[in-house]
């Protein structure tokens, strides 16, 4: 009994010391346009889209295990594997488009920290350069160690929309009834919005920032069957705050039929529903997702081109080791500010620019992802099982569906 005692606690005491790369890259996966979604989507359609969680969870979960264990195994970035593998010209097109694409959704980013400290009253000309300067300072003077713990806080932070949604005070026989027995539209705007649902679960930036943190950790394949349950617990993060968001907009603005655009709105539309507290914490947990995307983006950025072409690259390194790294961090963080601050920017359309260089990025990172995956020359023993396969393929196929026609229904609905 004691022997069982003691290797359940030494498997705990292991499992806390690799945890980290899993369970910060899905946390961040609930960032501002993340929320945005979730918040319109218990607005629209109050608990009728929750049933959609669990595919979210199964694209997640899929595709990062694959992510953690090529990092792992190969101790190389993505983005070193992809050119090593499919050549500078793959390479180059994935990285122009990433590049344009992620500093479109770092400004967004700080759009999220500019609207949820408007909520509190106080100015985007405040918050921003504040926030900024904050993330600079984490990453450029911090090491990975200090920095990881913080995200790791960042992700508990982000469960504060449980207290949003208990005190929206929700029916839960009907949100049962709701994902036991869904009731699935076939309109084109419910449509439209499941596939808004899966899409935000996962961007191509995604995928480098993980493999490149499983490195950067230091992990080794035998602590990989730990890595896997960081991974699990991410996915489950990033799906249970999804499903309160739902629940605290579906319990409040779909009841009382308020349409919403953003999640600032539903932080404002709260107030009246739910108490100033509720609306205080759901602004608050946008302020914590979006300066925690606010942080990644950029620093995923930096370190899939620096791997690509061999530059230094790594939060532990300093300064005078990796300039390129920490150059490159700084000018995505610069850009995106500026944008921000700019009057009268029109950053719906700059969102959605970075949505549509996303979507069609996607596959492309994907299929490469899988092509790797299953490639003995790079992977020994480890390629994919016949199981992950159908699961990783029958993935890639809906999302590449789903990708095109959340990419094209901008165009045809015009």
């Amino acid at each position: 009994m004691k022997a069982k005692r003691k290797t359940w606690m030494a498997n705990l005491l292991i499992f806390l010391s690799v945890i980290g790369p899993g369970i910060i890259t899905g946390s961040v996966d609930n960032d501002a346009g993340g929320i945005t979604t979730y918040s319109v989507a218990g607005a629209a359609y109050g608990y009728k889209l929750l049933w959609s969680l669990i595919p979210c969870f199964i694209v997640l979960l899929v595709v990062q295990e694959m992510n953690a264990r090529m990092g792992i195994v190969t101790g190389k970035g993505l983005a070193d594997l992809i050119r090593e593998n499919f050549g500078v010209k793959v390479t180059f097109f994935i990285f122009i488009g990433l590049i344009i694409a992620d500093i479109g959704n770092t400004a967004t980013e700080f759009a999220g920290v500019a609207g949820s400290m408007q909520v509190l009253g106080i100015s985007k000309y405040i918050s921003v350069p504040l926030a900024a300067i904050a993330v600079w300072i984490l990453v450029v003077k911090g090491t990975y160690k200090v920095t990881e713990k913080i995200f790791l806080v960042f992700s508990v932070f982000l469960l504060s929309y449980i207290a949003s949604a208990f005190l929206a005070k929700p029916d839960w026989n009907e949100i049962g009834n709701a994902v036991i027995h869904p009731t699935i539209g076939t309109d084109f705007n419910y449509i439209s919005m499941v596939i808004g649902m899966v899409g935000t679960t996962i961007a191509p930036w995604m995928q480098f920032y993980m493999q490149s943190a499983v490195i950067e950790k230091g992990l080794e394949i035998k602590n990989f069957k730990y890595e896997f349950w960081d991974v699990v617990v991410g996915s489950i993060i990033t799906v249970v705050v999804a499903f309160f968001i739902i629940v605290a907009c579906g319990a409040t603005l779909h009841k009382s039929g308020i349409k919403i655009e953003e999640a600032k709105d539903a932080a404002v539309a709260l107030k009246p529903l739910a108490g100033a507290f509720a609306s205080q914490i759901f602004a608050f947990g946008l302020f914590i997702a979006s300066i925690f995307s606010a942080t990644i983006l950029p620093l995923a950025t930096a370190f899939y081109i620096c791997e690509a072409f061999g530059f230094e690259a790594g939060i532990d390194k300093k300064l005078k080791e990796a300039p390129e790294f920490f150059t490159l961090f700084t000018a995505i963080v610069i850009i995106g500010i500026a944008i921000i601050l700019i009057p009268g920017i029109p950053l719906i359309q700059i969102t959605l620019g970075s949505q549509v260089i996303n979507g069609i990025l996607l596959p492309v990172v994907l299929i490469c992802m899988m092509l790797m995956v299953n490639n003995t020359e790079i992977m020994g023993k480890y390629i994919n099982s016949k199981i992950k396969n159908v699961i990783g393929w029958t993935t890639i196929v809906v999302l590449i569906i789903l990708t095109i026609i959340l990419t094209f229904e901008p165009i045809i609905t015009k």
